[in-house]
Formats: structure tokens, sequence, C-alpha cells
């Protein structure tokens, strides 16, 4: 008897998961008698997967928010590198008002219009989150490799060109769905994610591993500039000292760490976008879905609140006074 009841109840909850998230909800002739399961009372009404995504959004719209402001205001931070961070930030914090959106939207406004409109703004979010990332590891390679003529105004150009290029792509993607690649019209053409088509989760993922490989190729050639600095400092100095040998470790620790952190973020979903079926349960999604949230969440931590001049605007602006008698110098992208 216990276990009739246990199955009934599991078997509902994964119902009101699929009416309650219809962006990835898939409309499957074989489940409707499942689908008709919800009309039953529920001890939980709202999914806890939503509820988790929401809280994640909440928390990445604060981060980036603060990035944002302080940036925006503060007229010293106005240098290629800030410029791409704010970009970095800017997007993380649209990803976040969307899914704090989507959340709102499911259990307030059901429309095929709205999944339309919130996937749609999730996906040119996340894009340009990821595009940005990969601006920034150029500008950081740029910065070593052409550490001369980095601070030019041939370099600024260069950066508002890659953001165009990186808003832009993201828009365009973004709209996708919302001008007519959906599987509305044809539910055995949706893949994981619904309102998407196996075809546009597919060109994502492919998208992701294509700036996933550059990206580890840009940080490899990095990590070759910093130990090559650090031998010809060695030289130059004929020996090569523990601080040297701590400082070089430390950089390829830290680019370690990011790329470590972006792909543990990341590489479960876009994984499981191409492998995963439509008729999969919900909770994978879900599972592979929310890490990758997490992204948005540590990146204001790893390229913003790390900073000298960041840390030292937050400083000012929460306490309302900065000790100018504690050294400071500013710090380039090369110092990752």
């Amino acid at each position: 008897m216990n276990e009739t009841f246990l199955g009934n109840d599991t078997v509902a909850t994964a119902t009101s998961a699929g009416k309650a998230f219809p962006c990835m909800e898939a409309n499957y002739p074989e489940r409707n008698g499942s689908l008709e399961l919800s009309a039953a009372p529920q001890d939980f009404p709202i999914n806890p997967w939503d509820i988790m995504l929401c809280m994640s959004g909440t928390v990445i719209a604060c981060e980036n928010s603060i990035v944002v402001a302080i940036i925006f205001y503060t007229p010293t931070l106005r240098t290629p590198m800030f410029v791409l961070i704010g970009s970095l930030a800017t997007a993380d914090l649209l990803a976040g008002m969307g899914l704090i959106l989507n959340f709102v939207f499911q259990y307030v406004i059901s429309s095929e219009t709205i999944s339309l409109i919130t996937v749609g703004f999730l996906v040119a979010s996340f894009t340009a989150s990821i595009s940005s990332l990969l601006a920034i590891t150029v500008d950081r390679y740029f910065s070593l490799y052409n550490a001369l003529t980095y601070f030019s105004e041939k370099t600024l150009h260069y950066v508002h060109l890659m953001l165009v290029g990186t808003w832009g792509v993201s828009m365009c993607l973004g709209l996708l769905p919302v001008l007519g690649w959906n599987c509305l019209d044809d539910p055995n053409s949706c893949s994981i994610v619904r309102p998407l088509t196996r075809s546009n989760v597919t060109l994502l993922a492919v998208s992701f591993f294509v700036i996933f490989i550059l990206m580890l190729t840009l940080y490899f050639k990095i990590c070759k500039i910093v130990c090559h600095h650090a031998h010809q400092i060695a030289l130059q100095k004929h020996f090569f000292t523990a601080s040297h040998y701590v400082a070089t470790k430390k950089g390829v620790s830290t680019l370690a760490i990011i790329l470590g952190t972006f792909g543990a973020s990341w590489l479960p979903f876009a994984i499981y976008c191409l492998v995963g079926e439509r008729e999969y349960p919900l909770v994978y999604t879900y599972a592979t879905l929310l890490p990758a949230t997490y992204n948005s969440m540590i990146n204001p931590i790893i390229y913003a609140y790390r900073n000298a001049e960041i840390q030292r605007s937050l400083y000012v602006l929460f306490c309302g006074c900065f000790q100018t008698n504690v050294a400071y110098r500013s710090r380039s992208p090369s110092e990752v």
C-alpha cells in the first residue's frame, strides 16, 4: 500500500515539474496519462528545481549589478580590460534577471509567446556571457603578446569590435526561437529544452565547444608566455628566486582555476544537449543546467572582485573612505 502511494506521488511530482516549467516541457502523446495527474492536489505546487534556479538568478543579479554600477560610475575604470569585464557583468546580470523572470512567468503568466521570449532572452544572455569570457581571454593574450602597444587607441578599437561581435551574435541566437526556429508546431522536433529544437540546441552546444577550445588554446599560450617571461627575468638576474617560482606557479594555478571553473559549469549541460533526448526525464536537464548558472555566479568573483581597483571602489562605496597611505597600483590584464 505504501509503495503504491509513493509511486503515485512521484509521478505526480514529475508531472507538476513539467507543467511548471514549460520551456523544458515535452509534449509527448505517450505521456498524456501522466499529465492528467497534474489536476490532483500536490504537496509541492512549485517545482523545487525552479526555486533553486530562481535563487541562483537572484544571487547572480545582485553580484553583477554591483560590478556594473562600480564600473559605470567610476571614471578611472574605462580601460579595455574593465570594458570587457563590464560586458561580462552585464551579460550575467541579464542572465540572472532572465532566471527570475522565467520563474515569475511560469507561475503567473503561462503562454507560448512568453515562453519563447523568456527562452530567447536566456539564450542571448548566456551566449553573451560565454562570448565575453572569450573576449577577456583574447584581451589577456594580447596584453602579454603585444605588451608595448597594448595601451593604445588601436587596442580600444579592437575591444569595441569584439563587443559588437559578441552582443550581435548573442542577440541573433536569442532571436532565432522567437522568429520561428522552435518546436511549438512540431513537438517531435523538440529538444531537452522546450521550445528549442534539437538542431538549435546542437548549434548552441557546438558553439560552446568551439569557444572552449579557443579559450584552452589561448590560455595555453598565455601560460607559455608567462613561463618564458619568468625564465628571462631569471637569466637576467642569473638565478631563479623563490619569489619568481611562486609568482609563476600562482599565475598557472589561476589559469587552471579559470578554465576548470568554466568547464565544470558548462560542459555537463553542453554534452547533455548533444546526447540527450526529449523523452529523458526533466531532472537530467535541471541537474545539468543548474551548475551552468553557477558560472555566472562565480564570474564576478574571478574577474572583478579580485581586482585591486574594483576592491578600492568597493571600499569607497561601502565604507565611505579609503586609506590613501596604503600602497596601491593598477593591475594589467596580464596579471591573472
